[in-house]
């Protein structure tokens, strides 16, 4: 059995140049970031090295860089710091119906605590408009959050005219920009965002490492409280090895010149994919504002559990989830209104740096072999 991975929206792999750059950090450099002595300097060092590098990525500055535990911890900082901050101004939150649950579950919580939030609705390729954000706009409310990239289907939010809308109103932007650092621009003045999540091991970094990105005057109120590391926006000792890991990866995604090969490798797929199977087959998200490496189709008439139980050794994601015995469609595609029966056969590749045109050709081939019958279209 060849392994072939196509589920880097899911996790990537650590890059062998940023487990490079963690490696002395396992033995050396042990020292707690926050004392003031020989074992802690090169540690220090190190995370505001990391930190750089961050900012770097983001064309933001060093010290609006508070390092977290991942893109959950970070997104949560991000809407219930700014909720108990700011609720004296208002409790009003607006969101979409296609967020990732670290954003969903959070405003949800925050709903048993008096916050009104908004969930917008989206299209079919699952856009939200920026005039439906500005229409939702209140004088209580106090957050926007929308993602930059869905994680599903990969559709980019139009993030620079949300962030327009936003300032005219003098509202915080958030955006949980998990799966799109590294693979599109996110400079944050570009983008017009307060507050941006970073989840290092969607790009190529260590799980249980993340970033939030905070506007300097913006003020949250910490999810962690204690001695006051980063700043006093989250307590608790820094790890060097696991920022040091961080920061390599954001070196790494400075340069996109690699996504070009990616795309092209997307769009190769997809195009083989409609070859092979026709009008059997549907792209789900928008065919033009989409990540670089994200291919999500749909199976007409099969399951994507099922298809993907066909394909020897190639590692990807459905679009639907089983709870309590029963296959339920996916919350973002039940949002976009595609049908349950296109819906259901909902699959996920996504790509990265290390994938080829030979594995793209085996999944294709896979698929033909197993799914289309003798003499059907396609199929010889």
């Amino acid at each position: 059995m060849t392994a072939i991975y196509l589920d880097n929206n899911a996790s990537t792999p650590i890059d062998p140049s940023v487990a490079a750059a963690m490696r002395p950090y396992l033995e050396e450099a042990f020292g707690n970031p926050s004392s003031g002595h020989w074992a802690s300097t090169p540690a220090k060092a190190a995370l505001e090295k990391a930190r750089g590098q961050v900012a770097a990525l983001l064309d933001s500055e060093p010290d609006e860089i508070v390092f977290t535990s991942g893109g959950s911890e970070a997104n949560n900082l991000a809407i219930k710091g700014t909720f108990f901050a700011l609720k004296h101004k208002g409790e009003h939150i607006i969101t979409t119906a296609v967020e990732h649950p670290a954003v969903l579950a959070p405003c949800r919580f925050l709903e048993q605590l008096g916050a009104t939030v908004t969930y917008l609705p989206v299209d079919s390729t699952g856009r939200v408009e920026p005039e439906a954000v500005r229409r939702a706009i209140t004088p209580r409310t106090i957050l926007i959050s929308v993602m930059h990239a869905n994680n599903e289907v990969g559709t980019i939010q139009p993030i620079e005219e949300i962030g327009a809308v936003a300032r005219e109103h003098g509202i915080r932007f958030h955006t949980d920009a998990a799966q799109s650092v590294g693979k599109i621009p996110t400079k944050v003045d570009a983008l017009g965002v307060d507050l941006l999540t970073i989840a290092g091991h969607k790009l190529y970094a260590p799980k249980g490492i993340g970033a939030l990105y905070v506007r300097r005057g913006v003020t949250l109120e910490p999810l962690i409280h204690g001695a006051g590391h980063e700043l006093g926006r989250r307590a608790g000792t820094e790890s060097a090895l696991l920022a040091v890991g961080l920061g390599a990866a954001c070196a790494l995604a400075t340069d996109l010149e690699p996504m070009t090969g990616i795309r092209r490798l997307r769009d190769h797929l997809w195009e083989a994919l409609q070859h092979r199977f026709g009008e059997r087959i549907v792209l789900n998200g928008h065919p033009e504002h989409r990540l670089p490496n994200t291919v999500s189709v749909s199976f007409v008439g099969v399951a994507g559990a099922e298809v993907l139980a066909k394909l020897d050794g190639v590692a990807a994601s459905t679009g639907s989830a089983c709870h309590a015995g029963r296959v339920e469609l996916s919350p973002v595609l039940a949002a976009m209104g595609v049908p349950e029966e296109i819906g259901m056969g909902a699959v996920r590749f996504s790509l990265g740096r290390i994938t080829n045109e030979a594995e793209i050709d085996a999944v294709v081939d896979q698929l033909r072999t197993h799914m289309l019958p003798a003499g059907s279209p396609g199929g010889s």
